[in-house]
């Protein structure tokens, strides 16, 4: 095994000197052959911190849009119990009221906020003045349109918090109870959830020293400030996973069917581009684009997405096979984008490791 590695482990080596990321776990499955997990590096750069595995659990940010908020989604739709072409406001009245009956708020839908296309701003620091997850809310719902529904794609992070809202209007109860009884506990991914408990989180990579808003090291708790400020659980960013559980959940993309979580149809609705036209967002899901962080080598069917914390899922359901990197790039601080860089050269790596 070791050998097919080799270059993998030298760009991690490299990046790691380079303080891209202290330490990180990464694995590759290609169902029905041999998989390639590993771990490297150490939860801090301090040389008495404690290494990396491949189960180490780690904030995976914005992977939470996909393997939460967009797979409950999927579940809901298949289950005939959500309507993609709904309008928001018809599960959040808040997010209407108040406005014009021609505002393009009343337009706004369900595929509009998993398409990123909704018009909502990409991000809007409202932990500045907010207190209370009801602050949060309130804050989104009042955000104004920049754009027309449908006609730009805008990665919108208030957008899926609103999403989140939406569908816990539908399940009746909190998003981390549902994925953790309808999604975890099916595929076997003992390890994720929201909110990790007090024991474990010294074992857990810390993401930053927050001298903006916390004003404290940042371990085993979400990084991002309006997930910490709803509890810790939001649409858009809170879940903690381990590269072993996501490659468990990617088989459920991967190969859907009778015993997976998703039907071919709901995986392949899901996985469709959307508009407006140029536009690499799928449904929930991205895309690979130019100079994608998938490489060169992940197709055109395949879907991914990214976390800021340094984190990435990518499914070719061409290839059949699926790639996990996980790591805390934003340790000490969100200075170093050496992520960006890392990420593709290490995806093309994997995918000649695996040929």
């Amino acid at each position: 095994m070791r050998p097919r590695i080799a270059e993998v482990e030298s760009i991690l080596q490299k990046a790691i000197l380079d303080r891209g990321f202290p330490g990180c776990a990464y694995g590759l499955d290609r169902p029905g052959q041999e998989r390639i997990v590993d771990a490297i590096g150490a939860l801090t750069y301090e040389p008495d911190s404690p290494a990396v595995t491949p189960e180490t659990l780690y904030d995976i940010a914005s992977l939470t849009k996909v393997v939460a908020t967009t797979a409950t989604a999927m579940l809901l739709y298949q289950r005939d119990l959500l309507d993609l072409d709904q309008p928001l406001g018809e599960f959040l009245p808040g997010f209407v009221v108040g406005r014009n009956p021609g505002e393009h708020a009343w337009r706004v839908t369900i595929r509009h906020l998993l398409a990123h296309s909704s018009g909502l701003p990409g991000y809007v620091p409202l932990f500045h003045t907010a207190t209370t997850p009801a602050d949060i809310l309130r804050g989104c719902l009042s955000l104004p349109l920049e754009a027309e529904p449908g006609s730009r794609a805008t990665y919108s992070d208030p957008g899926f918090i609103l999403l989140g809202k939406a569908l816990e209007t539908v399940i009746r109860e909190d998003l981390a109870t549902f994925v953790h009884r309808e999604i975890c506990i099916p595929l076997g991914m003992e390890s994720t959830g929201f909110c990790p408990p007090m024991w474990i989180r010294s074992q857990i990579p810390p993401t930053e020293i927050d001298e903006l808003f916390r004003q404290r090291r940042i371990q085993g708790e979400v990084q991002d400030e309006h997930a910490h400020l709803m509890r810790g659980v939001a649409g858009h960013a809170g879940l903690f996973s381990n590269v072993p559980d996501l490659l468990r959940f990617s088989r459920t993309i991967l190969k859907p069917g009778d015993f997976s979580l998703f039907q071919p149809e709901t995986v392949e609705l899901f996985g469709q581009r959307q508009l407006p036209a140029g536009s690499s967002r799928a449904l929930g899901w991205d895309t690979p684009s130019d100079n994608s962080s998938s490489g060169t080598y992940f197709s055109g069917r395949s879907l991914g997405h990214l976390g800021y914390s340094g984190c990435s899922l990518w499914i070719d359901r061409e290839a059949g096979l699926s790639v996990v990197l996980l790591s805390n790039r934003t340790w000490p601080n969100r200075e170093s984008q050496a992520i960006r860089e890392v990420r593709p050269i290490l995806h093309d790596a994997l995918r000649r490791a695996c040929k």
